[in-house]
């Protein structure tokens, strides 16, 4: 199956790069596509030598930092233009480990959405500070108490969705960003009846570079939970 794996950045040139080198040991098929919001410190020129370099890489130079939310939206447009079949999002600082990618592949075999998880089975996190673990627990379960999407980790990134998926869902009519995009997605492909399975992962808060949370992200997804619940409440 024709995969592709989805990678935004903004001012990441000191991941990029050792991203790119370690997903291309794992000795797949990957294509992956960069999208750029114009970092300041230069991440899109060294994107667009990664591309001279190998074949299986492609950048998308966006004008400003957008968000994460557009910036998704236009690479799974990008994944449907061009034929994909298995479409990946993952972080660009290595909280997301490229070894995972092997797991969420196998179960893309059998399920139109596969998630790396922290909160299931084996997974976790390392090098968080104890205000960010009751942020991001307490965050899944708010999701799940007000929504009751069935997922433990509704609000990581690391996914991979079968293109079936993305054809179904009206790409342009979402308009949340970070964690709400995350979790706006995953109620969608819930809500349309798609298969989904979680996958631990163990995620490992960066070691370079400046992590994006903001309080307006945060914000964003407590309303937005609301507002899925409201255009759920015939299926609950």
């Amino acid at each position: 199956m024709k995969s592709i794996i989805i990678i935004p950045t903004y001012n990441e040139k000191e991941n990029i790069g050792k991203l790119i080198e370690e997903i291309r040991k794992l000795n797949r098929d990957f294509h992956i596509l960069i999208i750029d919001d114009n970092s300041p410190d230069s991440t899109g020129r060294i994107a667009d030598e990664l591309v001279k370099k190998h074949s299986e890489v492609s950048v998308i130079h966006r004008p400003a930092k957008i968000g994460l939310g557009t910036a998704y939206i236009t690479g799974f447009k990008y994944a449907l233009d061009n034929n994909y079949d298995l479409v990946f999002t993952m972080d660009a600082d290595f909280s997301h480990q490229p070894k995972y990618l092997i797991d969420l592949l196998e179960k893309a075999k059998e399920y139109d959405l596969v998630i790396g998880s922290r909160y299931i089975g084996d997974g976790g996190i390392q090098n968080w500070p104890l205000h960010r673990l009751i942020l991001s627990r307490g965050a899944n379960i708010y999701v799940r108490m007000v929504t009751r999407l069935p997922i433990l980790d509704s609000t990581g990134g690391f996914s991979c969705y079968r293109r079936e998926v993305l054809e179904k869902i009206d790409l342009d009519k979402i308009i949340s960003d970070g964690y709400a995009f995350q979790i706006e997605m995953k109620h969608r492909v819930w809500q349309k009846g798609f298969s989904f399975k979680e996958v631990p992962i163990t995620f490992i808060d960066r070691a370079r570079g400046k992590s994006k949370i903001s309080k307006r992200i945060i914000f964003q997804a407590f309303f937005l939970v609301w507002k899925l619940r409201k255009r759920g409440q015939a299926t609950f």
